[in-house]
């Protein structure tokens, strides 16, 4: 299910597995572009990854070229186990990127499994077999990234629960930091309840305008409250990262030069730094 290219580093080296949730209960964040832009970032210098969709919307999947019409399975069929993981898996036009795509089935999803004894646990559980290291290199992914759906409910739960980390976009607007402490509040009752080696990976700052007054103040306030949690690379607002989604391609694939596409270089590189990830071990 992994695009193979001859673009791959061959370093024979075995990488850890890490899987990243990408949650923020509000919408409008910059979360699902965050997911694509940093999954590309990531496929560019040589990781295997998956994006997981959990949102019933479905703009990852869209906004990596899956058109609606090919969804055959999808993340419900999936949860709802119909299907496993492995045959709703599709590749991108970005080697080394796959996707599982969703459907707004998965609106229903929730109050299906609501009395379920491993209502929390599906996702960790379906993952299993695609993450298991002893895989054959070639068919073992060293980045998931779970797209959440914009509200803390049952699929946001889900994600949790089976990742090493949480990844937060946070736009740089006024309210940012009421939202970010809800957040961070479901995090640490996730971690004592369901999965105690959940971390926070990073807040990874969206939309930043350096001609706005506001926005240097909201970062300034979340780097005094997040401190070094908080990345040094911004995401800054660009017409060309709005626009990729439409054309179902990454900002990385549609204008490789612009300022949204190097700024998710950099993150892809300082997450990898920060995890000690290179130079890797052998």
């Amino acid at each position: 299910m992994i695009v193979d290219s001859p673009e791959a580093p061959a370093s024979g080296v075995s990488r850890p597995l890490r899987i990243i949730a990408l949650a923020n209960q509000k919408g409008g964040v910059g979360k699902t572009t965050t997911a694509i832009n940093l999954g590309t970032a990531l496929a560019a210098i040589g990781e295997q990854v998956l994006i997981i969709d959990l949102d019933p919307q479905g703009n990852a999947s869209t906004g990596l070229g899956i058109d609606r019409r090919q969804r055959r399975l999808s993340t419900y069929d999936v949860l709802a186990g119909d299907a496993p993981l492995r045959e709703a898996i599709q590749v991108t036009a970005v080697p080394r990127l796959a996707i599982a795509p969703s459907t707004m089935d998965l609106l229903g999803l929730e109050m299906e499994m609501a009395t379920a004894a491993d209502r929390a646990q599906r996702l960790r559980r379906v993952l299993e077999p695609v993450t298991n290291s002893d895989l054959p290199e070639d068919e073992r992914f060293t980045y998931v990234l779970i797209d959440c759906p914009p509200s803390l409910n049952l699929l946001t739960i889900n994600a949790l629960t089976a990742a090493d980390a949480v990844l937060v976009p946070l736009q740089c607007e006024f309210f940012a930091l009421e939202g970010l402490s809800q957040l961070l509040r479901t995090v640490e009752q996730v971690k004592g309840a369901l999965n105690p080696r959940l971390a926070i990976q990073g807040i990874v700052l969206t939309m930043f305008d350096p001609r706005n007054n506001l926005s240097s103040q909201v970062v300034a306030d979340v780097r005094e409250f997040m401190g070094d949690k908080v990345y040094e690379t911004m995401i800054p607002r660009n017409v060309r990262v709005s626009e990729a989604p439409s054309h179902g391609k990454p900002v990385l694939l549609y204008d490789l030069k612009c300022a949204g596409s190097q700024a998710y270089l950099r993150l892809a590189s300082e997450i990898i730094q920060r995890e000690g990830r290179l130079p890797a071990a052998a």
